[in-house]
């Protein structure tokens, strides 16, 4: 029990960590246009694999480019967007943590064990189709 206790804090730097990691390294790639000229990008350089849970773990963002916004990591001025852990097989997913320029991404507490939903809508089904696939050439975190 003590071990887990302790192991526990190690398992939540590895999402921040990763995700702080592919701030200097950005390698968006765009997965889908939107209404309204939004554009949803994932970072390749932040994919990895939850070792706990098996699910493939993605920084996500939104992108404007009429308005120059992203996309962008947390903690740029133009940044907003999401950390989410896809279950390619099952085709949920959970979210981990947002961002926006005013809000540094958190991890939310407990999130391995929150309830997935449905990864519904074209937005997610464009995510899953474009990330999943990398899910056996990516590193276990």
């Amino acid at each position: 029990m003590r071990r887990a206790l302790a192991l526990a804090p190690m398992a939540a730097l590895s999402f921040v960590a990763a995700f702080a990691g592919a701030a200097s390294a950005e390698t968006w790639t765009k997965y889908v246009d939107s209404a309204g000229g939004i554009q949803w990008s994932y970072d390749a350089d932040a994919l990895y694999k939850d070792k706990q849970t098996g699910r493939l773990v993605v920084m996500q963002a939104v992108s404007k480019p009429e308005a120059k916004l992203g996309p962008s990591a947390p903690g740029k001025p133009d940044g907003v967007g999401s950390g989410v852990a896809i279950d390619c097989a099952k085709k949920n997913l959970i979210t981990i943590g947002s961002y926006t320029p005013s809000k540094p991404l958190e991890e939310k507490a407990g999130w391995r064990s929150d309830t997935p939903k449905k990864a519904a809508g074209p937005e997610n089904e464009a995510l899953m189709a474009a990330v999943c696939p990398h899910i056996d050439h990516v590193p276990q975190k």
